[in-house]
């Protein structure tokens, strides 16, 4: 087993991370074009837009139940690569969000709706799949 995993870190290209691990949790997607005005419905989920909550930050619902909520964030986090994050949110008296959470690496933000919802998290996990299929973006591991 413990040669296995050497063989895998040898060759990162053959690297399969699993959704709910803890590589996985360290993976990022990123987008192959910064987000605009003129591009930014490319990235609807669940009948949602993103919205631009200050310059070069965008924002939408991922997922909202009574006691957790996330958040896209998508914004340029590493050097100039453009990253879908999630931020965990607080929302008070039914729609108002009062709090965002430090970014989260988007496969810690899937990991963690994994706990709360596994179909959720499977749902968002086949978005990121189709921006793939598109050419919009693609999965990277952060060190």
């Amino acid at each position: 087993m413990a040669e296995d995993k050497q063989n895998n870190q040898e060759d990162p290209e053959n690297i399969e991370i699993t959704p709910g691990t803890e590589q996985f949790g360290k993976m990022v997607f990123r987008l192959n074009n910064p987000v605009n005005a003129e591009n930014v419905s490319i990235l609807n989920y669940n009948g949602a837009e993103l919205e631009q909550i200050q310059d070069g930050v965008y924002a939408q619902p991922a997922f909202v139940s009574d006691d957790f909520n996330l958040f896209f964030v998508v914004t340029q986090l590493i050097g100039d690569d453009w990253i879908v994050a999630f931020s965990k949110a607080t929302i008070e008296n039914g729609n108002e969000i009062t709090d965002l959470s430090d970014p989260l690496p988007t496969g810690e933000g899937l990991n963690l709706l994994g706990q709360v919802s596994a179909d959720d998290a499977n749902t968002l996990l086949s978005y990121f799949g189709t921006l793939a299929d598109a050419k919009r973006g693609e999965w990277r591991l952060i060190e």
